[in-house]
């Protein structure tokens, strides 16, 4: 909102018009009920009635007596003291909340505000403090100039009793003067005079009443005492018994201790009739009906008083409850249920207060705090509320304690629901990255299953597929063996030959006379023990010539496995196949020999 600055001279109609219609530094301390020289109550009715001459009136009252004097001749020590080119008087607002500053500097960075000195306020700014009275009103000038800083002084008006404190902007007392400002508006809107009151029938008092007087002489010589009663007795009857103004409960105390004048009265004067004779039995018994009736109106007055007081406090008490709750409706209807029900201590506010209207004020604004306070609350659920709504959506359930959170500070309940809404998202991101590891580590383990099972199946299959070949293998050395085993010719029985090696056969006899000997049964083939390794080429390298398959095979010995293109056999066999070569060679030579 734009900062504007008035040319007003301060003290002239047209200011004293302008600050009826704007919301003064120099009030906001009644506003708050902190003033020690009016009340709220009586601000309001100046500001609600609108009448410029007692506006004026009480201004110049409250404010402004002495106060130009003694600012005149500490300007320039309060120039000295801040350390400024001069201060020059300013009137500034901001929409309607204004303030006229005793002082601005020329860079609009200090202003000055200055007080009388008594013996209150001495002591205190002495100690580098600002009295809580006056508190409202620099920070309230503070806001509107927008100064950086503002120099307090108490004087008067020499340099010897002159002290000064400094104070600095504070932004919490911003939101409370803007907030009771509001509120002081909102109560303003709703004031109301109230009803005048009806003529109170006050009577004669004591001294109004015809002077009682009785001579006797044995008789009553002369009197004036049935006038006297019926006087009296009408006096009796107007006395006022409905007290609801602190005028109406004073004139009944002073009615109470009147009628117990009147009974001293009588009983003065039947005692001055007793010393004149020994019995007047009319002249006692009036005597007694208006003492007995003054005493029956003291006593009944005075319970009255009593009792009464006591149902206008409650009355009072009653009446700014009722208005607190009034306004929390107000606002459980903006907000809905969550508005929480704000205590008002309107009890202590009145404690130890004698006179009504004093008690009406504090409850007064003991009411306007407390609504500044709802009002408060009610705009931080509303705010809060609404971010929720925006940002929270589908998180709802994260909120059971709302209620509650909903009354935080509004940049505090964001960062909590920000924090819990992330920390839900981490844990709901942590939980599908968990699903999802598990599922992949399923599929890991079904995968590492099926390849075990595939292995054990290849290597079941292997070792079929070489016990198969080791039978064929051994089948075929012993087919191999038998069939190049050569048959022995001998032209006579001879001795037994020795042993010859497996495969070995014995050189051919001479042709004359032979006899064909049956041959000897091949010896079997080792079992192979360990997995085929040796390759064809390694057997034809070993042996200094190539080999073929194919041969190979024709002489009974078959690859175990072909990895590729090579084949391998047993190491195992190799030497079954060196003999089965030699027994080959042998064979064809004695072929050819033949």
């Amino acid at each position: 909102m734009e900062r504007i600055v008035h040319a007003l001279v301060q003290g002239t109609p047209e200011w004293d018009q302008y600050r009826l219609t704007h919301d003064g530094a120099s009030e906001i301390a009644a506003v708050l009920g902190l003033s020690k020289k009016t009340t709220r109550t009586e601000l309001l009715r100046l500001k609600a009635t609108g009448l410029p001459k007692e506006f004026s009136d009480w201004l110049q009252r409250n404010v402004l007596d002495k106060g130009h004097e003694i600012e005149d001749k500490v300007r320039p020590l309060a120039v000295e003291f801040a350390q400024v080119d001069g201060f020059y008087p300013a009137t500034v607002s901001i929409g309607r909340i204004s303030a006229s500053s005793d002082g601005i500097d020329m860079l609009d960075e200090t202003a000055w505000e200055c007080k009388s000195l008594n013996v209150e306020n001495g002591p205190i700014v002495r100690a580098g403090n600002v009295p809580e009275e006056h508190m409202p009103q620099c920070q309230q000038v503070l806001m509107v100039t927008g100064a950086d800083r503002l120099l307090f002084t108490v004087s008067d008006g020499t340099r010897e009793n002159t002290f000064h404190t400094w104070v600095e902007p504070d932004t919490a007392w911003f939101d409370r003067i803007r907030a009771a400002w509001k509120q002081f508006a909102e109560d303003l809107a709703e004031w109301k005079p109230e009803p005048a009151a009806a003529p109170t029938p006050t009577g004669r008092t004591p001294e109004s009443l015809p002077a009682l007087f009785i001579e006797v002489s044995g008789r009553v010589t002369n009197s004036n005492l049935d006038a006297y009663k019926a006087h009296a007795l009408t006096v009796f009857g107007s006395i006022n018994r409905r007290l609801v103004t602190d005028q109406d409960f004073e004139d009944a105390g002073k009615a109470v201790k009147w009628c117990g004048d009147v009974e001293d009265r009588l009983a003065a004067a039947k005692q001055h009739a007793l010393s004149q004779t020994a019995s007047i039995d009319a002249l006692f018994r009036t005597i007694d009906d208006i003492s007995a009736e003054a005493r029956r109106v003291r006593l009944d007055l005075d319970k009255l008083v009593k009792a009464r007081k006591e149902s206008r406090r409650t009355e009072i008490l009653d009446d700014h409850i009722a208005g607190l709750g009034m306004h929390m409706d107000k606002l459980r209807k903006r907000v809905g249920p969550y508005m929480p029900l704000i205590p008002a201590d309107f009890a202590g506010a009145v404690r130890g207060l004698k006179s009504f209207s004093s008690m009406i004020d504090k409850c007064g604004v003991e009411l306007a705090r407390a609504k500044i306070a709802a009002n408060e609350v009610a705009d931080k659920i509303s705010t809060n509320a609404t971010w929720l709504r925006d940002n929270a959506a589908g998180y709802e359930f994260l909120f059971p304690d709302q209620a509650g959170m909903l009354q935080m500070a509004v940049d505090q309940f964001a960062v909590v629901a920000k924090a819990r809404i992330t920390e839900h998202k981490a844990a709901e991101q942590r939980r599908a990255d968990a699903l999802a590891e598990a599922a992949r580590e399923q599929i890991r383990k079904e995968e590492a299953a099926r390849l075990e099972r595939e292995a054990a199946d290849r290597k079941r299959k292997e070792d079929e597929e070489a016990a198969q070949a080791r039978a064929e293998q051994e089948a075929a050395d012993r087919r191999a063996a038998a069939a190049a085993q050569p048959v022995v010719v001998v032209a006579e029985p001879a001795p037994a030959p020795a042993a010859a090696p497996v495969h070995q056969v014995a050189q051919p006899a001479p042709a004359a006379n032979v006899v064909a000997m049956p041959a000897r049964a091949p010896v079997a083939q080792p079992a192979a023990s360990t997995p085929p390794t040796l390759k064809l080429g390694q057997i034809g390298e070993r042996l200094g010539f190539t080999l073929t398959a194919d041969f190979l095979k024709s002489l009974g010995f078959e690859h175990a496995l072909r990895d590729r293109a090579s084949l391998l056999f047993h190491e195992s066999q190799f030497p079954h196949i060196c003999a089965a070569l030699v027994a080959h060679i042998q064979a064809v030579q004695a072929k050819q020999a033949a």
